[in-house]
């Protein structure tokens, strides 16, 4: 399964939907790559991984790599739909330690302070 990447907005959040393999290579540059060009426009990013099959070591470096860049910034990154064996390779790599994580994305827009209403 390839890997796809998109963008809405709720208020003030920028949500990146995935879907697919987050893995070295293309997935992780198109990663980086909207992290970079969205968090310039917003402070406030939710990662959705609902979508997410499979996760690789390249990927879990891309996702610290990419709140080490929001923190540099003044933002923030905060997950959402975290799969039972991303989550359990979080803890294994003490990642969950770093990052606020969210069962929905109503209790994580919350969580920022955003009713659940879209926009586009």
């Amino acid at each position: 399964m390839e890997f796809d990447l998109s963008v809405r907005r709720i208020d003030a959040v920028t949500i990146i939907d995935m879907a697919g393999r987050l893995t070295l290579g293309e997935p992780t540059f198109m990663l980086r790559e909207a992290v970079r060009s969205e968090g310039e426009k917003s402070k406030k990013l939710l990662l959705n991984l609902e979508g997410v099959s499979y996760i690789d070591s390249a990927g879990l470096g891309e996702l610290a790599g990419c709140l080490a860049t929001m923190a540099g910034r003044g933002g923030a990154i905060k997950l959402v739909h975290v799969q039972k064996r991303l989550t359990e390779l979080m803890q294994i790599t003490r990642l969950c330690t770093l990052f606020e994580i969210h069962d929905n994305e109503p209790a994580a827009l919350a969580s920022y302070g955003v009713s659940g209403a879209a926009s586009a």
